[in-house]
């Protein structure tokens, strides 16, 4: 490497051309550095105060406070604000006590939640190592990162992570493991050769720098540094993660825009309801809290506290699936997903380098067995090719892994040193070729280290009577150093490479030669040698990723695949995942950058397969999707993968293999890192939804009751049929319990033979709100007949008003179960929490007339057998009505020819 010296005594220039497309000569004059000595002190600490501490920079939190005051500015909550407010200066203690318990539940559920902030950029902080390596004043010195300035000079050694953005001025084999920030499953092999035509936004290109937050897996190197903070690539990803913040959930969405329609029905029907009291000489007193009190009867004020609990069971069951929740409405999330953006390493594939194919002269052969476990076996046996005897023991033998077996805690085999030799090595265990047994009987002496310029490695080993070199390298690279007479195999071999490549495999080609003695020098060894053969090694799919794939389709889910890794790889990988086939579309990033946001939009609902991607990229492509209307998942485990992990629908981290970064960053955490646990968290998704949607149906039904029943009496000649105390007591009780109950129903079969949901449906859509309508008025009916029957016969008519408008709802609860389903077939069996919480409330509730202190409070007086009879008769008429309305759906979805399944689908 030239040696290259500069004037310290300015800050370092800005810098006109990419540096990796400089020399290392032009970057060391651009940094107005020293190559040998580095920066002085005293330039060091004035590019300190230029430049500012290499740290990435956090924005402000949001305080507590403001939280806490953000939890009381929907619709919904200041319309119950109000009722207390009004309560109170009435001098009606009961209700303002209830209203503002209902308002305070909510607020601290929804403060609970949002305290929880993302705390992705201090995981990205806790990335950068704390100390480095440097030459400061001509000496090597271990300083703090933070204080790494442009222009440093910087040291590297396997195990370092790397302290800020460096550009290579000189390499010895250095690899760097940069999967966190590329999706390459490969530690990228190094080098201080200037890069001038590779695309600058594609990190896993730039070959000759290191970048921040990545770590050494092999040999050395030194670097200058070029950028720091938040100018690192990391950096940038932290940019991204603050100016790209997590959008509302669709249930949140949905609830909102409900919440918002109920608060103005709430005010309508006060205004109705006041008006008419008082046109019929009721006290204005007496209608005022009247009003009140049925405006806190028609806003569901108890759905965020039932949609909240239904959540937290949907995730105590998904962590019993090993999807870990973040954050709740995620749970519902999951259920919408239209679309799932996953990452390869580690989320389809193993994360992992495996050799799965070996080619000889002779024969082609497959390997079998998991992971780096040395288990396993070579399909066809082998005992009569010699060329693969030969393979196995150049690969044990020119190699510097080392493979460790699993601890008493039953963890998996791991690796010291670089995943591809470890890969060789797993391979030769399996052909019955110990690593520890041959470099004892056939000990190493000399070697040339693995080069990117000459892509080889060479080992040569005493054998007692002479000398065995053992090399392995890139097929084109052998090939130059073979002996004559070897034209036919190595065509033979050119054509099995090209094939295993096109499959997405690594290729090595690995030789070998005898002497007679020991060579003078190990690089003149590198003549006259014997192909053995080819190995094809690669990051495997995981066993379940097909059938989850599959899974996904038939749920009407759409996987794609978003990676950094060579487009070649990408697409065998999706082929072997059956996520694309042969005609599917797919794209790399340089090829995205080509099109416009117009563009882009026409073909992202086509494109299965992206490749070489960069995070902004990974960004765009999530963004584009929801701009089409889908509901996007995005899995991934990287810290490139984090702003759109942040920006999707749902992210969706590994909890294994996942950087901390990319777990901050996400909704949900895979506990097994196993892509089919989504499968099984999309079906949990749903069943929450469905059951939103049954309490939803359950609480708007009876709050249509209740106010069909106080705005008709008055038009129908009868008194107000409930005083406030009565209404409240309905509301937060005969509705809120059955509702609860109602979230704890199962799945139904057929929750993923069916589509998603359209993103573009209200929680309201598929006759919700008609029934709501409908059925609440038949028991406003009901209700209203049993009035006017005890007024006429001098009967406790608000009492019988009172229990048969609860016991009808109660009757609805059990009918709501399923939208089409019979629920004589469901059976009271599957869902013990709801059929005890009915018999329950029911009894409490006609026990009340009964208990004079109960009584008192209530206004209410004790029933003869014959008026409770009536009563008893009433009751079940919503649930006859609703079981019918379901018959007729299945007869109607039957005689249109779609089959019992699709009836009960309807």
């Amino acid at each position: 490497m030239p040696e290259t010296r500069a004037t310290l005594d300015h800050p370092a220039p800005a810098v006109a051309m990419a540096p990796h497309s400089m020399t290392s000569a032009e970057v060391v004059a651009a940094f107005a550095t020293d190559d040998r000595d580095g920066l002085s002190d005293a330039e060091a600490e004035r590019r300190l105060a230029t430049h500012g501490p290499n740290e990435l920079r956090e924005t402000p939190a949001t305080s507590p406070l403001a939280l806490l005051l953000d939890q009381f500015r929907s619709p919904v909550i200041v319309v119950l604000l109000v009722a207390a407010v009004v309560t109170a200066l009435i001098s009606e203690p009961v209700d303002t006590v209830v209203i503002l318990a209902i308002v305070v539940l909510n607020a601290a559920i929804g403060f609970a939640q949002e305290y929880r902030a993302e705390k992705a950029m201090a995981a990205l902080q806790r990335l950068t190592t704390p100390r480095a390596r440097v030459v400061r004043g001509g000496a090597d010195r271990v300083i703090a990162a933070t204080t790494l300035v442009p222009g440093d000079i910087v040291r590297l050694e396997a195990g370092d992570v790397v302290s800020a953005d460096l550009r290579l001025i000189e390499v010895r084999g250095l690899r760097i493991n940069e999967a966190s920030l590329t999706g390459e499953s490969e530690p990228a092999e190094k080098t201080s050769e200037p890069l001038p035509d590779v695309d600058s936004s594609l990190l896993a290109e730039q070959r000759d720098m290191a970048f921040s937050g990545t770590f050494v897996t092999y040999g050395r190197g030194v670097g200058v540094v070029v950028t720091t903070g938040m100018k690192t690539a990391l950096g940038r990803i932290a940019e991204l993660l603050q100016s790209h913040p997590a959008g509302q959930t669709p249930l949140q969405k949905r609830l909102g825009a409900l919440g918002t329609r109920l608060a103005g029905v709430a005010l309508a029907v006060c205004a109705i309801v006041f008006a008419a009291g008082i046109i019929r000489g009721e006290s204005p007193e007496v209608m005022l809290l009247t009003a009140i009190s049925l405006a806190v009867a028609a806003i569901p004020e108890g759905l965020p506290a039932v949609v909240t609990v239904a959540l937290a069971i949907g995730a105590h069951r998904m962590a019993q699936r090993q999807a870990l929740v973040r954050k709740l409405p995620a749970v519902e999330t999951l259920g919408s997903v239209t679309v799932v953006c996953t990452d390869k390493t580690g989320t389809l594939t193993e994360s992992r380098m495996v050799a799965e194919r070996v080619w000889t002269t002779s024969h082609e052969y497959v390997v079998e067995g998991s992971g780096y476990a040395p288990e396993g076996r070579i399909v066809p046996p082998f005992a009569d090719d010699a060329d693969l005897a030969a393979v196995a023991r150049i690969a044990a033998a020119c190699n510097d892994a080392a493979l460790v077996a699993p601890s008493a805690s039953g963890r998996a085999w791991s690796i010291v040193g670089d995943p591809t030799e470890a890969a060789l090595l797993a391979f030769a265990e399996k052909a019955g070729v110990s690593a520890g047994d041959l470099r004892s009987h056939l000990p190493r002496v000399a070697e040339v280290t693995f080069d990117p310029a000459r892509r080889l490695m060479t080992t040569v080993h005493d054998t007692g009577t002479g000398a065995w070199v053992a090399v392995k390298g890139a097929l084109e690279s052998v090939s130059a150093h073979l002996a004559p007479g070897q034209e036919e195999s190595l065509a033979a071999a050119v054509a099995a490479g090209r094939d295993m490549a096109s499959d997405g495999y690594r290729v090595l080609a690995l030789a070998d030669r005898d002497l007679d003695s020991m060579p003078d020098d190990p690089g003149l060894a590198e003549t006259s040698l014997r192909l053995r053969g080819l190995v094809g090694i690669a990051d495997p799919p995981r066993a379940a990723a097909p059938a989850a794939v599959e899974a996904c389709r038939l749920a009407g889910v759409t996987p794609v695949m978003i990676t950094g890794d060579h487009p070649a790889t990408a697409r065998a990988i999706a082929a072997r995942l059956g996520l694309a086939g042969p005609e599917a579309r797919s794209l790399t990033g340089p090829e995205l950058e080509q099109l416009d946001d117009e563009a882009f939009a026409a073909i992202v609902a086509d494109v299965r397969v992206y490749a070489r991607t960069n995070p902004e990229q990974k960004l765009r492509i999530v963004q584009a999707l929801q701009a089409g209307g889908a509901i996007v998942a995005m899995t991934g485990d990287g810290v490139n993968d984090a702003p759109a992990l942040r920006r999707a629908d749902i992210g969706i981290a590994m909890g294994i293999s996942g950087t901390e970064v990319s777990k901050e960053a996400a909704d949900m955490i895979l506990a097994d890192d196993d892509f089919s646990t989504i499968v099984a968290a999309i079906e949990e998704g749903r069943r929450i939804y469905d059951n939103i949607r049954r309490f939803v149906r359950y609480l708007l039904t009876t709050n249509s009751a209740e106010i069909w029943v106080m705005v008709l009496a008055p038009f129908l000649g009868l008194p107000l049929p409930l005083i406030a105390i009565q209404i409240l007591w309905i509301n937060l009780v005969t509705d809120g319990l059955p509702a609860l109950a109602l979230g704890l129903e199962r799945a139904e079969p057929d929750t993923m033979a069916r589509p998603p949901r359209r993103p573009t449906d209200s929680i309201l859509a598929g006759g919700l709100w008609q029934h709501a309508l409908w059925v609440g008025l038949l028991m406003a009916a009901a209700t209203l007949a049993v009035q006017a029957t005890a007024i006429a016969a001098g009967a406790p008519w608000q009492t019988m008003t009172f229990t048969v408008l609860a016991l009808l709802q109660l009757g609805h609860a059990l009918a709501v179960r399923s939208e089409r389903r019979s629920t004589f077939s469901l059976g009271l069996a599957s869902n013990r929490v709801l059929a005890g919480v009915l018999v329950g409330t029911a009894v409490v509730q006609i026990a009340m007339a009964y208990v004079p202190a109960v009584a008192r409070i209530f206004d209410l007086q004790p029933m003869s057998p014959a008026e409770l009879a009536l009563v008893l008769a009433v009751s079940p008429t919503a649930f006859v009505a609703v079981e019918l309305e379901k018959w007729v759906g299945r007869r109607l979805a039957m005689r249109h020819g779609r089959g019992a399944d699709a009836a009960l689908r309807a």
